[in-house]
């Protein structure tokens, strides 16, 4: 089976990453199509935290370059997007797995859920069934504490994924882990599907919240996640703010001056950045014990 990557099919590129996936109808109908083939593939959601990471982590920027599906996560990601494909749009991992997880049931697919806690894999399994009558969750496994993506550990669990008989799996691991595991996985098991959905099972269990619709659609959900988990995302947030300002002035201006959702999101994480950003830092600096709680997270 020839190996396809998002680069061969791209339609707009990011920081020098590909995408390929342009709406959240495209990204349901590539993967049934990969199914429906029993052709396995590796998806991950591109957003600013990816990128402030695909910049440092080798084995990170290795997986995203083998990846068969790749969209924008994030509306300046998607804005950036737009400059080369005007009809390129926000497709997260949290607004994927129900419908993905309805295409599997319609078509009796079996579904496998790796990562997050027992508790919540319990209730979001629950919802999901729920939500999409008629699914199949043949596999759903938490790794415990330090769990290394690229590991023997890993290899059994890819194993016990595949002897669930599940065709799709969603990895909520967090990045670069889901990612990395995913690639892993992908090269071994080609048959099976791996998307990388992040909390988004931690979203329909209850365990985290996520931004109302009102302020996912102005571009402002991370301001809502900054509120909700100001120790752990403020040193994130200001290093993407940076990231964003930096992309944005190699872009020229083009992009801010043709899209409304990215001008409202460029300039509020850049209100951030300019004037919060030095006691931003200062106060994230002083929470040593929150940035290792988020360094443990598997």
């Amino acid at each position: 089976m020839k190996w396809v990557s998002a680069r061969e099919l791209s339609v707009a590129h990011v920081d020098g990453h590909a995408i390929n996936i342009v709406t959240q109808d495209d990204a349901v109908a590539c993967v049934r199509a990969r199914l429906r083939a029993r052709r396995g593939f590796n998806f991950a959601t591109l957003n600013l935290d990816h990128l402030v990471k695909l910049r440092d982590d080798r084995s990170f920027r290795a997986a995203y370059a083998r990846m068969n599906f790749v969209s924008a996560d994030g509306a300046p990601v998607a804005a950036l997007a737009r400059g080369e494909t005007p009809n390129v749009r926000r497709v997260t991992g949290a607004d994927l797995l129900v419908p993905l997880c309805r295409m599997a049931a319609r078509d009796r697919m079996p579904v496998a859920l790796f990562g997050s806690t027992p508790e919540s894999l319990a209730a979001a399994s629950d919802r999901l069934r729920t939500l999409a009558p008629g699914l199949i969750i043949a596999y759903c496994e938490s790794p415990a504490f330090g769990f290394d993506p690229d590991s023997e550990a890993a290899d059994a669990f890819g194993a016990a994924i595949a002897a669930s008989g599940a065709q799709l799996c969603f990895v909520c691991l967090g990045a670069p882990k889901q990612e990395i595991f995913a690639d892993r996985m992908t090269q071994v098991h080609g048959e099976i599907g791996f998307i990388s959905v992040g909390a988004a099972v931690d979203f329909q269990s209850g365990a985290q919240v996520r931004a109302p619709k009102f302020v996912q659609f102005v571009g402002m959900e991370w301001a809502w996640r900054l509120a909700s988990q100001p120790r752990r995302m403020a040193s994130r947030y200001f290093q993407c703010a940076w990231l964003l300002l930096g992309l944005h002035a190699r872009r020229g201006g083009e992009a801010l001056r043709n899209s409304r959702v990215f001008s409202a999101e460029a300039w509020s994480v850049s209100r951030f950045l300019l004037f919060q950003g030095h006691a931003g830092s200062a106060i994230a600096a002083s929470w040593p014990d929150e940035r290792r709680l988020a360094r443990k997270a598997p």
